[in-house]
Order: C-alpha cells, then structure tokens, then sequence
C-alpha cells in the first residue's frame, strides 16, 4: 500500500533565514463565473490573476488571460483551473535558458479563493532547504479518495484514465489503483513547484489528460462538467507519491477565502 510521505512542514529551519531570496510567480487562476468574494484580499507581489476560460468568456477580467500563446483555454469547461496550468507550461514553463539552472526559481498555480499560506520567512527559506514542491497539506477521505471522487467521475472515466496511464506511464498505471483506496489526496490542483520540476510535472500531466479526452464517453469535446480537473488532483497525487523519493516535499495550508 502506497501513503503519502508527510515530508516536512513550514515554517522551515535555515541558516541563515532569509539568505536567499528566490524569484517566485503564482499563477491565480479566475473565472468570468466566480462569485465576489466577501472578504477583502490583498494579493503577495508574486501573484499574478490569470483568466481560465477566456475563450468562453464575453468579458476579461484579468491583464493575464489563458486564450493568448500556446493555449486549451476552449476546454475549460471540462479541465476548470487546468487551462490556466497549462497556459503557464506552455508561455512560461517552456522558455528555456540559462534560468533554469537557478535553484531558487519557482512557479505555482493557485485559484481565486484558494491559496497556498506562506509567510515571507517561508519563501526565504525555500532555496536554503532546497525545496522541490510545497503542496498543500492532504486532505483525508472516508472511505478512500476513489469514494470521494465518485460524486464527479463515473466508472467510465476512471476506466478511461487508468486505460491512458497504461498507454502512456504503464508504472504509474500499476500502482494507480492503489492510490485510489488510500484516504489522502492533494486537493485543488494548487502548487508551488521549481520551474524544471513544475514543467516535468506538465509534460507528464497533459498527454495524460488528453487521451482520458479520447478515450471518455461521452468524449470531452461533447461535454463540459469539470471531469478532468477533478482527474488532475487525483493524478497530482499520484505524482508525487511514485515520486516521493525522487523530490524534496513539503506541504502548507491551502487557505480558502469566502
């Protein structure tokens, strides 16, 4: 049976605190159909709206928009905050250089009321420990996360999913269902990644999620109920448990803003 490695936890001990001082990008990814929010946000200097959807949208709503370069913006119906992911992968992720030998560059996706929690000692401190991927803390499920998902997915497109693991990553594949009857999942799609590891992560992802597409019934093209999103926390998590070994983990709260 495959858990989830806890790993450590911010706030993280270095010396010294403050040393380094990495360049970060936090994609926040918004909605033409989210609802205000009650409270009022001041948002870090780091964090940038993007507009998820945009191709559906009559209106733009963020400087940042998902439908411009490299885009899947049209299938935001069935990815939701995915679109946003990969706008980030293929605009942001993909310029390759000489950056990407800098250890202290992270990028990270965030929704409009759900953000990872850090405090500036945090983000100090991330380059000093040599941090991969900080996730938020996982979210436990009775029975088992594959329970808690069928509220979303049907059969079908679990089947469809595990037939494109088999295809494209026959060893994820075998220890997917698995993971499925474990209680943990990362939630939301939220994380905050180095540029090459965030990017390892995307090319991983979205072959995946696109053959899910083919392989659906109905296909994705001939719906739009937020399936694959769904699918991505449960691959997200799956990810990082094949490779909890591979990549220094740590996890934060995922603030949830009303």
């Amino acid at each position: 049976m495959f858990h989830i490695k806890m790993g450590r936890f911010l706030p993280l001990s270095a010396l010294p605190v403050g040393y380094n001082n990495p360049f970060i990008r936090v994609f926040i990814a918004k909605s033409h159909k989210d609802k205000p929010l009650k409270s009022v946000i001041t948002l870090p200097e780091y964090s940038f709206p993007v507009q998820a959807g945009t191709a559906d949208s009559d209106g733009i709503i963020a400087d940042l928009c998902d439908n411009r370069g490299e885009n899947i913006s049209e299938k935001n119906g069935n990815y939701s905050e995915l679109t946003g992911l990969y706008w980030m992968w293929k605009n942001k992720l993909c310029n390759t250089g000489q950056d990407d030998c800098i250890s202290g560059m992270y990028y990270g996706l965030a929704q409009y009321r759900r953000m990872l929690n850090f405090s500036s000692d945090d983000l100090l401190r991330l380059t000093d420990n040599d941090v991969d991927v900080v996730l938020p803390y996982p979210m436990p499920y009775e029975p088992n996360i594959h329970a808690h998902h069928e509220r979303y997915l049907k059969d079908e497109d679990w089947s469809a999913l595990l037939t494109a693991l088999a295809e494209l990553q026959p060893e994820y594949a075998e220890i997917f269902p698995q993971v499925l009857t474990q209680q943990y999942l990362y939630n939301y799609n939220v994380i905050l990644a180095k540029k090459q590891v965030l990017r390892e992560y995307c090319e991983w992802l979205f072959p995946i999620l696109e053959r899910t597409e083919e392989l659906s019934i109905p296909k994705g093209k001939d719906r739009a109920d937020r399936y694959i999103g769904y699918m991505g926390e449960t691959l997200e998590t799956l990810y990082f448990i094949k490779n909890r070994e591979r990549f220094n983990v740590v996890h934060t709260e995922c603030k949830l803003f009303v």
